[in-house]
C-alpha cells in the first residue's frame, strides 16, 4: 500500500507530509489526500515510489561522499 510506504519514508527521513507532496508529486496536499482516502492512479503511484527510491539513493550517496571527504587527508601545496 502506497500510503504505508510513504508514512515509513516520512518517519525515516524526518520529512513533513507537505514537503514530501511538493517534492514527489508537485502537490503539497498529496499525502493528506491519501490519508483521507484518495486513490492515486497507477502511474502516479509508480512515479512516487521511484522518486522515493531516487531520494534515498541520493541521500545515501551524499552521506558516503561526506564520510569519504572527512577521511581523506588534506593535501598541502
Amino acid at each position: 500500500m502506497l500510503l504505508r510506504r510513504i508514512e515509513q519514508f516520512l518517519t525515516q527521513h524526518a520529512m513533513p507530509a507537505t514537503k514530501f507532496g511538493r517534492l514527489a508529486a508537485h502537490d503539497p496536499r498529496f499525502v493528506l489526500d491519501l490519508r483521507m482516502g484518495r486513490i492515486p492512479r497507477p502511474e502516479t503511484e509508480a512515479r512516487t515510489l521511484q522518486w522515493m527510491r531516487d531520494y534515498a539513493y541520493e541521500r545515501a550517496a551524499a552521506a558516503e561522499a561526506a564520510s569519504n571527504a572527512k577521511r581523506e587527508p588534506a593535501h598541502a601545496e
